[in-house]
């Protein structure tokens, strides 16, 4: 079925709501009213974060105001290393003050057996995979994150009857400290190939390269940990899970209470409690959800069914990755989707994908915009002319209730 009719059909019974088409060059929405008071929203049973308590006799840190300035909202948080260690709270100083920028992009893979890494193997440098000017749009961000689809390991075994299993050497880590990622989701379908040992040796890579990672752990608890940070002023929490392996016994295995596995949202609850969770404790919630079908633009049921929920609960923004292919971006109720940001630096096909870059600021959303590049020959690069515009308008024909602009500029 087409993809016009599918969503079509969907907004009828009032499942996939649009917000009123306006520009997104004031701020475009605030969270709803039943959001606003985070102080006297239930808490649904998770734990809350004690914050630290003000002191006269707090050693200063380095992170609090020279005399005279303005002091931070979360300066309380700023001050305590403890804290913030134990939150999974980040610090970032922002390029333009009162906003942070926070780009995303799709799947990666450094893995040597395939043939994704053949510009890279002989030096290591990522810039002759991912061109420079790719990385320099990456390393502005005050946020980057994209979705790591591989474990870090020496060790491990390939899951039994896997057609495609990943694992790269744990010293390639350091392709994400050079493109300037600042963040990784390991929920999806291939952080698990290599079995329990591959996975932790990943979540200790990860953690020596002071690379914070979200979407799996040791336990289940550290799986579903939402990560924030505070930029400026601004805290912005992430939280990631997989939809992907429909199965009771999925060969990627969700985390327990005692063994290490990926933060699995097939069914939604736990992934819901922890996006009000992340509401509660932060200004804006990403939601980072590997999802949809392999290879397929139209969007799935279970696609439909959750986005919506996921915006009930508190997401304001949701970038969604898996099928390997650009899906459309929409909106519900003020917030952006996109569904599928496709590969990134992924295989050795030649396919369309992008970066999606949205700068927000204490109202919520001052910008979204999507840039075009091309992944081909095992390489990928920014778009321009031409090739940037057909992108855009594959874009405009399969995304409902936006307008994108020839910058790539999205507004609703």
């Amino acid at each position: 079925m087409p993809f016009m009719i599918t969503l079509t059909a969907v907004a009828a019974v009032g499942v996939f709501a649009l917000a009123a088409h306006h520009w997104i060059t004031e701020p475009v929405r605030n969270k709803p009213t039943e959001m606003v008071n985070k102080e006297q929203k239930d808490t649904g049973g998770m734990e809350e974060p004690q914050l630290p308590q003000d002191s006269s006799e707090t050693v200063e840190s380095e992170d609090a105001p020279a005399q005279g300035e303005t002091p931070s909202k979360y300066q309380g948080e700023l001050d305590d290393p403890t804290y913030l260690a134990e939150n999974n709270i980040y610090v970032r100083e922002p390029a333009v003050s009162g906003q942070a920028t926070l780009t995303f992009a799709g799947d990666v893979l450094f893995d040597d057996h395939y043939a994704i890494t053949g510009p890279v193997r002989a030096d290591g440098d990522i810039s002759k995979g991912v061109l420079p000017e790719v990385i320099e749009r990456m390393q502005a961000a005050d946020v980057m994150m994209l979705n790591n689809e591989f474990a870090y390991s020496n060790r491990g075994t390939p899951l039994e009857e896997k057609q495609f299993t990943f694992r790269a050497r744990p010293e390639t880590v350091s392709y994400l400290t050079d493109m300037g990622v600042d963040i990784v989701s390991l929920a999806n379908n291939h952080a698990y190939d290599y079995g329990p040992d591959a996975l932790t040796d990943t979540l200790d890579t990860l953690r020596d390269a002071e690379i914070p990672y979200v979407g799996a752990g040791r336990n289940i608890d550290e799986a579903r940990k939402p990560v924030y940070f505070i930029v400026g002023d601004l805290k912005i929490a992430i939280v990631s899970a997989t939809q992907i392996e429909r199965l009771d016994t999925p060969d990627t295995k969700e985390a327990t209470a005692d063994s290490p596995g990926v933060f699995r949202c097939w069914n939604g609850d736990k992934l819901m409690e922890t996006v009000r969770e992340a509401d509660r404790n932060s200004d804006f919630v990403v939601v980072y959800v590997h999802w949809g079908t392999e290879n397929q633009a139209e969007l799935d049921w279970a696609q439909l069914k959750q986005a919506p929920e996921l915006v009930g609960a508190g997401a304001d923004l949701i970038i969604g990755d898996h099928p390997h292919c650009l899906q459309p971006i929409g909106v519900i109720r003020g917030v952006p989707v996109i569904y599928s940001m496709g590969n990134f630096w992924f295989n050795s096909k030649t396919l369309d994908t992008g970066m999606v870059e949205v700068v927000i600021d204490e109202s919520g959303i001052v910008s979204y915009q999507f840039v075009p590049c091309l992944q081909s020959g095992c390489r990928t690069a920014l778009l321009e002319g031409a090739e940037k515009e057909r992108v855009l308008g594959y874009l405009r024909s399969i995304s409902e209730g936006v307008q994108i602009d020839a910058d790539g500029f999205v507004s609703w």
